[in-house]
């Protein structure tokens, strides 16, 4: 990104809350759920690249866009 986007009062508390939660999970706990959580990352990029081709009426068969 070219320019930094400010976050929320409200997703600024949610990161406090999601560090309380990582703090208390084992090394192995946090390792599983960092991966679980790329995982989703992964889908919702999935998703957005979907909904784009969708809105910009582009066929399944461009390439344009590995997947």
């Amino acid at each position: 990104m070219s320019q930094p986007v400010d976050l929320s009062l409200e997703q600024q508390f949610s990161i406090k809350s999601f560090q309380t939660q990582v703090d208390r999970m084992s090394h192995e706990q946090a390792q599983e759920f960092l991966v679980k959580l790329y995982e989703q990352m992964l889908m919702r990029e999935n998703m957005y690249k979907a909904f784009i081709k969708h809105q910009w009426g582009l066929g399944l068969d461009n390439n344009s866009w590995s997947q």
